[in-house]
């Protein structure tokens, strides 16, 4: 079995809570980006909690849940699910950087997941789930080279960061199906077992820093 999440999503698919003929398979379109905005990449996961984590951030307009980080141009969903693509599950942050900062969305991105377990995180297993931050300036490869050492010298996780540090070279949004999936599937299993926790672990790290404060509700 390739992952939990690839088999509740099956099962969905075949029980007709979102029945297949109405999955909407074209992939979403990039936002454009807006006067003073920039733009931030991330892999860490299942994109369903990520897009949803960072997307409860102050400053931070839209993420669009995709591929990145392999040598497979406009890959589909199932394609990534073989692992023979190269790309991680991944989302693009589109925010304003006078509102947060990159060294905080890395903050985010570090709490919002375990990145010191390999090709792996929690229930699903494979290269298309591990951690990377890519970069697009050096600035931010410094950015991340210094989370990276903060977060090993805090001891917050037993084990060392295993985030890989990758130059940005694509991302191909994911369909549109897939595209706000926490918010529109709160009550699917792999959500309410998986992802919310994921999200609920950002938003205690980034008080202060949540469109909402409170009790998260999707």
């Amino acid at each position: 079995m390739k992952s939990i999440k690839t088999a509740v999503l099956g099962l969905l698919l075949l029980i007709g809570c979102t029945p297949a003929q109405t999955q909407d398979t074209n992939p979403a379109k990039l936002p454009t980006l807006k006067p003073g905005e920039a733009v931030a990449t991330f892999a860490g996961g299942c994109f369903w909690a990520q897009e949803e984590g960072f997307d409860q951030l102050k400053g931070v307009r839209e993420v669009i849940s995709g591929y990145a980080g392999g040598n497979v141009k406009n890959p589909t969903y199932r394609q990534v699910g073989t692992d023979e693509t190269g790309h991680a599950e991944s989302v693009q942050v589109y925010y304003d950087p006078a509102v947060i900062s990159y060294n905080e969305l890395l903050d985010a991105f570090f709490a919002g997941h375990d990145p010191t377990t390999l090709n792996r995180q929690g229930p699903d297993v494979g290269r298309d789930y591990r951690s990377v931050a890519f970069y697009r300036t050096p600035a931010e490869k410094q950015a991340i080279e210094a989370a990276i050492q903060r977060t090993n010298a805090s001891k917050h996780y037993k084990n060392p960061v295993v985030t890989e540090v990758l130059p940005f070279t694509a991302f191909y949004p994911a369909e549109n199906y897939h595209q706000n999936y926490c918010k529109l599937h709160p009550n699917q299993p792999y959500i309410q077992s998986v992802s919310i926790p994921k999200v609920e672990k950002l938003r205690k790290a980034m008080k202060g820093k949540l469109k909402k404060e409170g009790d998260y509700a999707i």
